[in-house]
């Protein structure tokens, strides 16, 4: 799942060579995709280029979209108690414009638009349009593809608390495989606030009168890491105390570290830099 910064030809281009692989992309409500193209087998054929995209189909403009070719609606219940029914059209064989390096024609895709409606039946949002590509996205159904990319704001929480309070990307290496232990770490340690979530005790500040007034505040992450030094000192461990067993010989004399290979710094944007990832 990825949000719409990565509905762009040059990223999903890449991802449906993996052919186990199925994306889940939200686009933009201002996008133009294309029908595919069908020929009348009673038409003659004629020379030249053959035609790839059939009728345009413009987000922003209504009178060019067909019938869809499946409707689920799926009702449900905010945590608040609201009634609200969620109405999930798919268009299927949908194409998108390609360039030289990316022939997008040979991968179509199943276009989603998702609306939510309260009971009186207005929608209380914006449609949001969802892309699923991949050769095995046939598999998937309609509400599959949606429940799938709603874990995508779970994940969203996930790393902003993760980069804020867990040092996520707080560890700067030059090596890959420190930096994915260091990352693998940051998410044992969500875990233990999540396996002592039962075992922390709100401590609001002084500013935060409404978690002093309610006894039924949901126990966030945040809230167990706030009383984490009282938990572990609570539990103990058994973990020992290190204990020196000599002193190092250090680096043999005369032993030199070859210098790391420098590398041209690549900046978000900037043409150069996306010819430097394009290029195997």
């Amino acid at each position: 799942m990825a949000d719409s910064d990565y509905s762009q030809k040059d990223f999903i281009g890449e991802q449906v060579k993996h052919e186990d692989l199925v994306t889940i992309t939200r686009v933009r409500s201002d996008r133009v995709f294309y029908r595919q193209f069908i020929r009348d087998p009673n038409q003659a054929k004629t020379s030249g280029h053959p035609r790839w995209y059939g009728d345009k189909f413009d987000l922003k403009d209504d009178q060019t979209w067909t019938e869809p070719d499946e409707v689920h609606h799926v009702p449900f219940t905010t945590k608040k108690g609201r009634q609200l029914t969620v109405t999930i059209s798919g268009w299927k064989q949908m194409l998108m414009r390609g360039t030289k390096n990316y022939k997008m024609n040979n991968h179509p895709f199943t276009l989603l638009q998702i609306v939510v409606r309260a009971q009186e039946r207005n929608s209380i949002w914006k449609p949001m349009w969802l892309i699923v590509i991949g050769s095995r996205r046939d598999e998937l159904s309609l509400v599959d593809c949606y429940q799938c990319y709603r874990q995508r704001y779970d994940m969203e929480h996930l790393f902003r608390f993760g980069k804020q309070r867990l040092l996520m990307t707080s560890y700067l290496t030059p090596d890959v495989h420190h930096e994915e232990n260091w990352f693998k770490l940051t998410l044992l340690s969500y875990v233990n606030l999540w396996a002592a979530r039962k075992l922390a005790v709100v401590l609001p500040r002084d500013w935060e009168q409404y978690l002093k007034t309610n006894k039924s505040i949901k126990i966030t992450p945040s809230l167990v890491q706030r009383d984490f030094s009282r938990i572990i000192t609570t539990l103990g461990t058994f973990a020992k105390f290190p204990k020196r067993r000599g002193f190092s010989s250090g680096r043999i004399k005369g032993y030199k570290k070859a210098p790391r290979t420098r590398h041209d710094v690549i900046k978000k944007g900037s043409k150069k830099s996306t010819e430097n990832l394009k290029a195997p």
